[in-house]
């Protein structure tokens, strides 16, 4: 098994989840944030200098022009030194990004900023306007809105751009020693601290946002890189089973060479062919020789088989068959050795099914593994149904019942596998390969059906073979000579495809 190098899955995610949503791990998301400024304000370069110039022909109607255009000049200045820092940031490589300094330089640059747009105070300071001190206050407040939407990332600069502004305002207000203006100073102050409010708010949205993303980001990079090894582990898993089907393959044909000289000679000297044998002993051990040797062929064999079915190299040799044939044939080859147990073959079979379009070969060693099995399982004195009868969707269903120790339910699907056995069987019949099972499995499933295997514990088990409907043969009308719509027919069809249009239209 391929196992990631570090600490497992689980705690690697643990951890990163850990780091990004604690506090410590805030500092890692400073580019992020300044980035977002950066982008906010290069994306509304225009805004805010469309709005000083609005602010300065408004301001007109009450302060002299050229104090207006003054101001304008210096926002336009302080623009235009925060862009060239924006297109600097942007233009910088993120591992050649100092943060610290750049914050610092981006701050004094918002800064330098608000200080101008808090000069606008200064343009037209005639306490006998009421009008300018009431557009100064609506100014401030659209202002702080336009700054708390695009600076809402880095509350750093939030405070350098707007509290000179705010400032100013409340300065302008305390001068004019009017208990009315006082009220607008405060209420000033209030909405700073209110947006001040809002943009923490804000803040803590978009810092929730970037750990989320972050995380995601970390768990799809755990993803992706177990996704790699899981790919790499099947790779490899397929390689070791192609190679493992292989050696089985050479190692089996490589074995019944030699095995079919060790059967020959001891069926010779076990009949005594060749004159009798003087030692009874020797004659005993060339009878165990011969049987244990037709067991090995027989595991060769299924090992054979079962290699050959995973290689998808096990090819059906179907034809036209009677299942109720097959069964019964599979039943006279194990009659004797049930009967050898003293067990009763109950035969229980619907005796005007149609044929079926199958391998018979194949359903014949399907029927002789599991007859073979429940003979082998069942205890002396018991009994085991053959069922074959009629499947509810028009099938057709083989089903072997004994009355053996049966299976516990957790290691059902143990003896699906190869090599698989139950602990009872075991311990209460004789030995075997574990191949029987998964070979009649594979060759069902090659010919579209279902096996299934109900079992309980000293009750017996059931083994149910379902064979689609499509396999049934119906009776086939008499075939048409050819005539002018024949020769007009499509190209022509496999054997099953014909004998299956036949049955749709039956």
């Amino acid at each position: 098994m391929i196992r990631p190098a570090g600490k497992p899955q689980q705690s690697q995610v643990a951890e990163a989840r850990r780091r990004l949503t604690s506090g410590v791990a805030k500092p890692e998301f400073e580019y992020e944030l300044l980035s977002m400024f950066v982008k906010n304000e290069l994306g509304a370069i225009l805004t805010i200098p469309l709005l000083a110039i609005i602010i300065a022909l408004a301001s007109m109607f009450w302060a002299q022009p050229g104090h207006a255009l003054l101001w304008v000049g210096a926002v336009f200045l302080a623009r235009s030194v925060q862009m060239r820092w924006f297109y600097d940031f942007r233009a910088t490589p993120r591992a050649e990004v100092d943060i610290k300094r750049w914050k610092a330089q981006l701050v004094g640059v918002e800064t330098f900023y608000g200080v101008t747009w808090a000069g606008i105070v200064l343009v037209g300071a005639n306490p006998s306007e009421p009008m300018a001190h009431t557009f100064l206050f609506a100014s401030l407040v659209v202002v702080l809105t336009i700054r708390l939407m695009f600076a809402s990332t880095v509350m750093p600069i939030i405070y350098a751009g707007t509290i000179p502004i705010t400032c100013a305002l409340v300065l302008r207000f305390l001068l004019l020693n009017d208990p009315f203006y006082w009220a607008m100073a405060s209420m000033a102050v209030g909405i700073h601290v209110y947006f001040i409010f809002l943009a923490k708010g804000l803040n803590a949205t978009v810092m929730t946002m970037l750990e989320y993303k972050a995380e995601k980001d970390s768990l799809i990079a755990e993803l992706e890189h177990a996704t790699s090894i899981s790919e790499e582990a099947r790779r490899r898993a397929e390689e070791a089973n192609v190679a493992k089907s292989r050696f089985l393959a050479n190692m089996s044909h490589e074995l019944r060479t030699p095995l079919n000289a060790i059967l020959g000679f001891s069926e010779v000297m076990k009949t005594e062919m060749m004159g009798p044998m003087q030692n009874a002993m020797y004659l005993d051990y060339a009878g165990n020789i011969h049987s244990s040797g037709k067991h090995l062929l027989h595991v060769i064999n299924e090992i054979l088989d079962l290699s050959r079915i995973e290689a998808g190299k096990h090819e059906l040799q179907e034809e036209a068959t009677h299942l109720v044939d097959v069964v019964d044939e599979c039943e006279r080859l194990l009659k004797l050795k049930a009967e050898s147990k003293a067990l009763k073959l109950i035969e229980d079979f619907d005796e005007n099914l149609p044929p079926i379009w199958a391998d018979e070969r194949a359903l014949r060693q399907v029927c002789i593994n599991l007859l073979g099995n429940a003979i082998k399982f069942t205890p002396p004195g018991g009994h085991i149904t053959l069922g074959i009868r009629r499947g509810e969707d028009g099938g057709q269903i083989l089903s072997v019942k004994d009355t053996g120790p049966g299976i516990p339910k957790e290691e059902l699907p143990r003896v699906m596998q190869a090599f698989g056995q139950g602990s009872l069987a075991h311990t209460s019949a004789e030995g075997g390969s574990g191949l029987g099972l998964p070979i009649v499995r594979s060759l069902v499933e090659l010919h579209g059906g279902t096996f299934e295997l109900l079992s309980e514990i000293r009750r017996g088990t059931e083994a149910i073979v379902r064979l689609p409907k499509e396999r049934v043969l119906q009776s086939v009308e008499p075939l048409q000579p050819l005539g002018e719509e024949s020769h007009r027919s499509e190209r022509p069809r496999s054997k099953l495809a014909v004998l299956r249009g036949r049955n749709r239209a039956a």
